[in-house]
């Protein structure tokens, strides 16, 4: 059975601890399922898919090979070449751009010694893949573009082709050496390109995981501050009533024992909500990822606090006019707050208080819901901005602003001319809603 205070402090619930991985965990499990199985294996262990690398050219250039047996010389070099660039792209993840240059070297000595070799270029590729994932792109593909002139310059000026190799009716000599030179820049960019777009999208992945960690983070900060602004509400309140509620015990102690035991029954069930309260509130501060706190007051609890601060000697009247408020959970607890935050500010600060006003007013017409407390004290101003301001923190103001700025609404509180202290709130149900 649900139990409230006679000062109208509502129960809050919350959803047991759930245990939860870590924001950078679940962004790298999707990540995975982005990348898949393979790309993931290999992602999670790169020496491996170095060694794969060096196989796969290995393969290329064999194929190469062997396709042009009969029309290569020196054979015995070209395998050499081969397999030094093999050693030498085992390192391409750590030193990118001196592999690259060594490569090149060690193409420019295929070409110029192994006559019609046909894997020019391969190991030129996977270094210029590997540039291209490590630096920008308006570094990596220049780098393309300046790893294709050696071999340019070489084909143009050096290179004699194999006559074996020309076709009579087809291209000759001098166009073959064209679109050869076409045909390996090309093949460059596109290697370079591959490159960028693998960085492009791991830089996305990255971005992805600190966008989530920043959206964590704030979202946790928003949450405890939240956490905070009810934990103030909470204490504030409560002790507030317990305090009135002991004096006005202390007071017709002798005089009406009878009421006295009615006073401090009071005093204890207000304690006892308030320790429920902190335990529930304080728990969502241990669950990590844990559900969020949702307390959400009745209608029939904003009686329960009017009833409940004229037992601790608040004169207290309310009136609503206008239809009833929207069925919005968060928008009854503003209002709640407000007007308890108010009546607590009222009930610790005021003296002299022979009058205090609730009202609430909703305008359907203007989309505009008024809720004005006002008393005529002669403490209010004193003991929030005068002599006494260090009793107060300011939360409860600032807090009740931000409540309030959830339905684009405003709070003015300050003195009135007549004496006494109001407060102000006026809220637009249908932004919360919209």
């Amino acid at each position: 059975m649900r139990t409230q205070s006679q000062a109208g402090v509502g129960q809050r619930t919350a959803a047991p601890p759930v245990e939860s991985p870590s924001v950078e965990r679940r962004a790298e499990e999707f990540a995975a399922r982005r990348r898949g199985v393979f790309r993931t294996y290999f992602y999670h262990h790169p020496r491996i898919m170095d060694v794969l690398v060096v196989l796969v050219y290995l393969l290329i250039s064999s194929a190469s090979l062997i396709s042009v047996a009969w029309t290569v010389t020196n054979l015995g070099v070209h395998a050499v070449v081969v397999l030094a660039t093999a050693v030498v792209l085992m390192f391409r993840r750590d030193k990118p751009l001196t592999v690259l240059v060594v490569i090149s070297v060690f193409e420019l000595i295929n070409i110029s010694l192994v006559t019609g070799s046909g894997n020019i270029g391969v190991g030129i590729w996977f270094a210029l893949y590997t540039t291209a994932v490590h630096y920008r792109p308006l570094l990596s593909f220049p780098i393309a573009v300046a790893s294709s002139i050696p071999l340019t310059i070489f084909t143009f000026f050096f290179y004699r082709f194999p006559n074996d190799l020309l076709v009579s009716e087809g291209p000759t000599a001098e166009q073959t050496k064209i679109i050869s030179a076409i045909m390996m820049l090309l093949a460059n960019i596109i290697a370079a390109g591959i490159g960028a777009s693998v960085r492009s999208a791991r830089q996305h992945d990255a971005e992805l995981r600190q966008w989530a960690v920043r959206n964590a983070q704030l979202a946790s900060v928003a949450e405890r501050n939240r956490i905070a602004r009810e934990m103030h509400d909470v204490v504030a309140h409560s002790l507030t009533v317990m305090v009135a509620l002991s004096d006005g015990a202390a007071v017709v102690l002798k005089r009406d024992p009878v009421k006295a035991g009615e006073v401090l029954g009071q005093l204890s069930q207000t304690g006892r909500t308030a320790l429920t309260d902190m335990r529930r509130v304080l728990g969502v501060l241990r669950a990590e990822g844990g559900t969020s706190l949702s307390p959400q007051p009745h209608q029939s609890d904003m009686g329960a606090l009017i009833e409940g601060f004229r037992q601790a000697g608040l004169p207290l009247t309310f009136t609503q006019s206008g239809p009833p408020m929207p069925h919005d959970p968060a928008l009854a607890l503003t209002v709640y707050r407000i007007v308890q935050e108010s009546l607590t500010n009222v009930l610790r600060y005021g003296t002299a208080v022979s009058r205090v006003r609730v009202e609430i007013e909703n305008n359907l017409n203007r989309d505009e819901l008024f809720v004005r407390i006002n008393d005529n004290g002669h403490g209010s101003l004193s003991g929030l901005m005068g002599p006494n301001a260090h009793m107060g923190t300011g939360n409860g103001i600032s807090g009740m602003r931000e409540r309030a700025g959830i339905y684009a609404g405003t709070v003015e509180a300050g003195p009135m001319p007549q004496g006494g202290w109001m407060v102000e709130a006026v809220l637009h149900p249908g932004v919360g809603t919209s």
